[in-house]
């Protein structure tokens, strides 16, 4: 096996994309459990806010289904969170799922959900790291200056960086931010170095396979991403402990 190149973090992060989607219904509190089981160390999700301004876990931000007529769907923040499905969990469901040693990577799609979550994580006096994640650096900065208790990461593709990666990771480092997070096909070892010289986490995400993952943890990336929390762990095992 190739020599692992060196790595931000002390230990990368196992990034359960939607908990174990592979194996449980995405996004719900059983995937999200089942993620741990399986040896998942984070959890990612995303996050939208009802018209009673609670915040839930959903991919899209779409009610299809019962309330509404065949084949149309409506955004969720138009629904009260008691007329939506009843296994879309709430960000507080996600928080008392995981424990204080589980970092968790939300992806904010309704930007009028920070407040709510800082709200939420101050009342629950949570102790994890939690990653915010958006693919705006304005608002990222936005946020970062104002709910400053939380990671902050850029969630971004390669060929959507005009700036070039170089001047990206300069600007992340001058607003404070913390993570570059990039599919991982554009990742390699030098963009990995790169961010590190910025101090910046590198991520990576949709990993479906173990040699994608063993070749991201390799490449020196902090954290990955993957709908199968199982060939994570298995591809973790082969790259730090049967070397």
């Amino acid at each position: 096996m190739q020599q692992r190149l060196p790595s931000l973090y002390q230990q990368p992060i196992l990034f359960a994309h939607r908990g174990a989607s592979a194996h449980a219904p995405e996004n719900t509190a059983e995937s999200f459990r089942l993620a741990l089981k399986l040896g998942a160390t984070g959890l990612e999700t995303d996050c939208w806010i009802t018209r009673d301004q609670q915040v839930v876990l959903d991919h899209d931000g779409l009610v299809r289904g019962k309330l509404l007529p065949r084949f149309r769907s409506k955004k969720i923040k138009d629904f009260l969170s008691s007329e939506i499905d009843e296994r879309i969990p709430t960000f507080g469901d996600l928080v008392a799922v995981s424990s204080p040693a589980t970092p968790l990577s939300i992806d904010v799609c309704d930007p009028d959900a920070m407040s709510l979550i800082d709200h939420i994580t101050r009342e629950a006096k949570t102790t994890q790291d939690i990653y915010i994640c958006h693919p705006d650096l304005a608002l990222l900065a936005m946020w970062k200056q104002n709910y400053p208790r939380f990671k902050y990461v850029n969630s971004i593709r390669l060929s959507k960086i005009h700036e070039g990666p170089e001047r990206r990771c300069a600007n992340l480092a001058k607003y404070g931010l913390d993570v570059l997070n990039m599919h991982h096909t554009d990742w390699n070892g030098g963009l990995v170095a790169l961010a590190h010289r910025f101090n910046l986490g590198a991520f990576s995400w949709d990993l479906q396979h173990t040699e994608q993952l063993c070749n991201a943890l390799l490449m020196g990336v902090d954290a990955v991403y993957s709908d199968w929390s199982d060939r994570m762990v298995d591809a973790y095992r082969q790259v730090f402990e049967l070397r």
